[in-house]
């Protein structure tokens, strides 16, 4: 099976805007993720094939046996080795370990496009001791990738202690009033603190993305 009919992979995209295109995963069928899989193979693109489910991971790493696959962030890294990190430190915040797949997306994303990653879990505003602890490393970081879902207060708690641009992502995680995410979007979307940037609702890959490219070299 071949990607005619189905997909016309950017093989340039990299020496175009400086970062690979990734393949978005969710409503293929297994057989065209292995024809997708298979060109990226031959043509030696770096790839990201995110929001992979588990029927479609055997697909994909049938034509890419080597590649990196992380089922916590529901993602697969060709190559499995991310180059080495050039530019400012990206710290990605997981306010609960709910969030952390969304988490784990954007901080394999940030790291699989060249930059130095830390990941730090579990410091929601319920403990708002386990942020300030942690000041250390988030003045250091260039950018601060805050996960959270419920009220979505983490970002603006964030963004009031450090000068770096923070990037927010809303998740899906919370009781039925959270409404899917959508209260913690609003919330983000609503921050007192200056200099936040909202993506939608667990996109961490797309908030890896802007991460990576606000901190780099």
């Amino acid at each position: 099976m071949t990607t005619e009919g189905i997909a016309e992979l950017d093989h340039d995209r990299a020496s175009r805007r400086g970062y690979p295109e990734a393949v978005y995963c969710a409503g293929k069928t297994p057989a065209q993720l292995a024809a997708i899989a298979a060109e990226v193979r031959d043509r030696g693109t770096p790839t990201l094939f995110t929001r992979v489910e588990p029927g479609q991971v055997e697909a994909v790493l049938a034509e890419l046996p080597q590649a990196g696959y992380h089922e916590d962030a529901r993602l697969i890294a060709w190559p499995p080795e991310p180059p080495a990190p050039t530019g400012g430190l990206v710290a990605v915040l997981a306010a609960g370990t709910s969030d952390l797949p969304v988490a784990r997306e954007a901080a394999l994303t940030a790291t699989h496009l060249g930059r130095a990653c830390e990941l730090v879990v579990d410091v929601g505003v319920a403990g708002l001791h386990r942020v300030l602890n942690r000041l250390d490393l988030l003045r250091r970081a260039r950018v601060v990738v805050v996960v959270a879902g419920m009220d979505g207060a983490l970002p603006s708690v964030v963004a009031g202690l450090v000068s770096a641009p923070v990037v927010a992502v809303p998740t899906s995680v919370g009781y039925g009033a959270s409404f899917g995410g959508l209260a913690a979007l609003l919330a983000m979307l609503n921050a007192c603190a200056p200099g936040v940037a909202v993506v939608n609702i667990d996109n961490g890959y797309g908030a890896g993305h802007l991460a990576a490219q606000i901190s780099a070299p």
